[in-house]
């Protein structure tokens, strides 16, 4: 496993980090059958691929997530124990029956509130990177959210603090106030719109860039086909999603169709092939894989990130272009 600093502040990650939204099963748009067992075993299998970050949410599960991993830490010896990346800003009330109502907030006293849960939750004393979810939506200032993130760091409740889909406007907004040490946008070969403004806005700014969903949910290693999604169960969040239904799915299908063709060709999975072209997004520090279960590790958690080659990278962004697969002008690093 390679590693690199997180930007400016002192992490040294590896390119490659285990995302938790799954273990929170299909509380809240989430995802289907997911069992505990399974989560706290893939959590194990990725410390000992060499992964040493793992990034969670409150909403994932609505506290599952982090109460997993709080268990899946306990099972590891102090020294080795993987960084804790997690989040605030979504907040959920319970109604009757099986809604829920979420709601992005950021009040300081909010922030507060949810930093401790997660310590609670995770059993731990310090969050290594706490990042704002979503900017806020009620009117709450994020101005007075992003000095409440700098003065947790100062308490020392929080190493690093970043945010998580952010415009350039927002990030500008911030950084005004207080050094941004990371910023997670989503960005794969079929959501490329981060490469258009906050990516080049984080390599211009010395800021970290940890992105998410870097396998489109396994679409871009061809688990996911026609059959799978009709499969799924009714809480599975891609039954409805734009880029797993319609013409957007014929397009991505058709993309997808060469990808595994090509990855085949160069003798590589379509997993690693998906993530060496995020990773070679120069401002890119790591990406967020996520996994369900142990053997999901396998593919890409001993992958070689090396970046792919100039006639590789034009292939692909040609293909991209004559299948209209995706969303986002950029389609090269």
């Amino acid at each position: 496993m390679d590693y690199k600093l997180l930007g400016n502040a002192d992490l040294k990650i590896s390119r490659l980090g285990l995302g938790t939204w799954a273990f929170g099963g299909d509380e809240f748009f989430g995802w289907s059958g997911q069992d505990k067992e399974d989560s706290v075993a893939t959590v194990l299998t990725a410390v000992d691929a060499g992964i040493n970050w793992l990034d969670t949410a409150p909403i994932y599960g609505l506290g599952l997530s982090e109460e997993v991993i709080g268990v899946a830490l306990k099972k590891i010896p102090q020294n080795e124990r993987p960084l804790i990346f997690t989040k605030c800003g979504l907040l959920w009330e319970k109604k009757s029956g099986q809604e829920t109502d979420v709601r992005a907030s950021l009040t300081p006293q909010s922030i507060r509130r949810e930093l401790e849960d997660s310590l609670s939750r995770l059993g731990v004393e310090t969050i290594d990177l706490y990042q704002i979810h979503t900017p806020p939506e009620d009117g709450s200032s994020l101005e007075d959210a992003w000095s409440t993130m700098l003065d947790l760091v100062t308490e020392g409740k929080v190493r690093y603090a970043g945010v998580s889909n952010f415009s350039v406007a927002q990030l500008e907004q911030c950084s005004k106030i207080g050094p941004i040490n990371s910023v997670q946008p989503e960005l794969s070969l079929i959501k490329r719109e981060a490469g258009e403004e906050v990516i080049p806005w984080c390599g211009e700014n010395g800021t970290g860039v940890i992105t998410y969903s870097p396998l489109y949910s396994g679409m871009l290693t061809g688990g996911v086909t026609r059959e799978r999604l009709a499969s799924l169960d009714d809480s599975d969040w891609r039954k409805n999603a734009k880029q797993f239904t319609g013409e957007n799915l014929d397009r991505n299908l058709a993309f997808v169709e060469f990808f595994l063709e090509h990855a085949t060709e160069i003798g590589v999975s379509p997993s690693e092939l998906a993530l060496r072209w995020v990773l070679s997004w120069k401002p890119v520090t790591g990406a967020i894989v996520g996994a369900r279960r142990p053997s999901q590790l396998k593919g890409w958690a001993n992958s070689s990130l090396e970046p792919l080659s100039s006639d590789t990278l034009s292939l692909i962004s040609e293909k991209l272009s004559v299948t209209g697969a995706g969303i986002g002008t950029p389609t090269r690093p």
